[in-house]
């Protein structure tokens, strides 16, 4: 048995050494895109760009629609949602590959400023660290406008308001509540999504963001049929 628990703990041993090894790789990998580019310098870019909205000027559906859709517990994490890396392992598990990765509305914006796309373990950490500095950094509301100005939408518009005027010929304040929850549902799959190319896969993914309002409490189920009744 002492052999038994030896090996066992030997393995426990390697496998604290190789995620210690990984996190330091992610935490370096952090901080070098800290030193390409500071949080300040990005939040200053993206509020000198012509095309910037800020949250007061986006319609509060919108912004109740995206974070519904995209991070319901945005209001309440500081950057990380346990909760949601959980539910998003355990979906991973029971499907048998990676279908969901958990991440948060900061995490989001950590990735489309910093990082590309690849799927390593090493620059998922550093988006983690990137997203815990940014809630320091920023407040909820700038943290929001980071993401609908530097989130891609379809059909070449890589921000709210060009998406707004390209689909709505409008300015992001003026969209209806039918038009804001479209719009909210796009990024998810933008080239999928985008009602130029998919009408109809664009209206069943703004039932989709519907009915999670609804679920999560920020629309009543009377609110929301008054909404599609708008596309009539």
């Amino acid at each position: 048995m002492k052999w038994i628990r030896r090996i066992l703990v030997g393995m426990l041993l390697i496998i604290v050494c190789a995620g210690g090894f990984v996190a330091g790789k992610g935490y370096r990998m952090y901080q070098e895109a800290l030193e390409e580019k500071s949080l300040v310098q990005i939040r200053k870019e993206t509020v000198e760009d012509e095309n910037f909205v800020s949250a007061e000027q986006l319609p509060d559906i919108y912004k109740k629609a995206v974070v519904s859709v995209e991070d319901k517990r945005f209001y309440r994490h500081k950057g990380i949602d346990p909760i949601g890396i959980a539910r998003a392992f355990y979906h991973n598990i029971r499907a048998g590959k990676l279908l969901e990765g958990g991440s948060t509305i900061t995490q989001q914006v950590a990735k489309n400023f910093y990082f590309d796309m690849d799927q390593t373990v090493e620059r998922k950490i550093a988006e983690i660290f990137m997203a815990i500095a940014m809630e320091k950094e920023f407040t909820k509301e700038e943290i929001l406008e980071l993401y609908v100005n530097h989130i891609y939408f379809g059909d070449g518009y890589d921000c709210v308001r060009e998406a707004s005027l390209g689909y709505f010929q409008k300015e992001p304040g003026q969209m209806n509540d039918y038009e804001s929850t479209l719009l909210a549902g796009i990024p998810n799959a933008p080239s999928v999504y985008a009602p130029t190319k998919n009408p109809e896969l664009a209206k069943q993914r703004q039932q989709q963001v519907l009915e999670t309002m609804v679920k999560n409490e920020m629309l009543t189920e009377e609110e929301k049929k008054e909404i599609l009744a708008q596309a009539e």
